[in-house]
């Protein structure tokens, strides 16, 4: 018997989720105003009704015996008012009382808009994990991008998130302000943020434009160049060099093993930012960098 699809498509998950049960209680992002991003732009953000989710819980628990993680989509599901999100949590523990972690995107709007005690509530019933695209360091590419922030509000919600007993994974893009601005700034920055910001995973990616995107729309008209892998592993290389180590508080898991990456790197910071800056360096001077080929170390 072929399953009911309860999923409104496109449907996406951080690479770590790749093994989770996704579950859509939002549908798109209720930001949605980030230059770089095409991910919802054909969708109206709305919340899906409590009753249809653990329709969809009890059909997925039915079907599916090894459900250890969920993951809560669309763009930001941490956008939903507490009390339905509490709903959510408490109806995956009836469903799937073994699921061990739920998880989430959220944005700098979600979490600034959560009180502490909301956040620690959430928290409590199972909500343990966020992911925040924070992009950059620097308050002038977050503003090109639209970002909607500051890199100092960044840091202290990162805190306000550690503070409730939730762990955050926050992603970076590589060569975001294009070949038309300079991105030295942006790396020096994000080295900066990330010694600063109470995180636990680091993920960098590497700009590709999306369908969609106000970014693409602009390379399409030529006010916008996408930067080439050279200038990308410099990038990589700055942002290593400012990592402050001794302002880091706890270990934070380092990946940049993306699909969009040419160089793949992963490591614990602080312990091993030198190791994989030796790598970046190892990687420059030798200079080559074929187009359309990852490179592992």
């Amino acid at each position: 018997m072929q399953l009911y699809d309860p999923y409104d498509y496109p449907l996406y998950r951080p690479p770590s989720e790749a093994y989770s049960l996704i579950l859509q209680v939002t549908i798109g992002c209720s930001y949605n105003r980030c230059v770089f991003c095409g991910m919802y732009q054909t969708k109206k953000f709305h919340i899906k009704p409590i009753e249809t989710i653990k329709k969809e819980l009890a059909m997925f628990a039915e079907h599916y015996r090894h459900i250890d993680k969920v993951f809560l989509a669309d763009g930001d599901a941490l956008s939903a008012p507490t009390e339905f999100l509490v709903s959510v949590l408490d109806a995956i523990t009836a469903a799937v009382p073994q699921c061990k972690r739920v998880s989430c995107y959220a944005t700098h709007l979600n979490i600034r808009q959560k009180s502490p005690e909301e956040l620690k509530l959430l928290a409590s019933k199972g909500l343990t994990l966020l992911y925040l695209g924070v992009e950059s360091g620097d308050d002038e590419t977050l503003k090109f991008i639209r970002k909607g922030t500051t890199a100092h509000e960044l840091i202290t919600l990162s805190h306000k998130v550690g503070d409730a007993g939730m762990d955050l994974s926050a992603t970076f893009i590589l060569g975001i302000n294009g070949a038309e601005r300079d991105n030295t700034q942006h790396a020096i920055k994000t080295g900066n943020i990330i010694s600063q910001m109470y995180l636990t995973y680091v993920g960098l990616l590497t700009l590709r434009l999306e369908d969609g995107s106000y970014l693409t729309k602009e390379a399409a008209e030529g006010r916008y160049t996408v930067v080439g892998i050279e200038e990308v592993v410099r990038e990589l290389k700055i942002i290593l060099e400012n990592i402050h180590t001794e302002q880091m508080k706890a270990p934070v898991i380092f990946r940049s093993n993306h699909a969009s990456n040419f160089l793949t790197l992963k490591g614990t910071l602080p312990q091993d930012r030198d190791i994989l800056l030796e790598q970046v360096n190892r990687v420059l001077k030798r200079g080559v960098y074929p187009e359309h080929r990852k490179y592992y170390l």
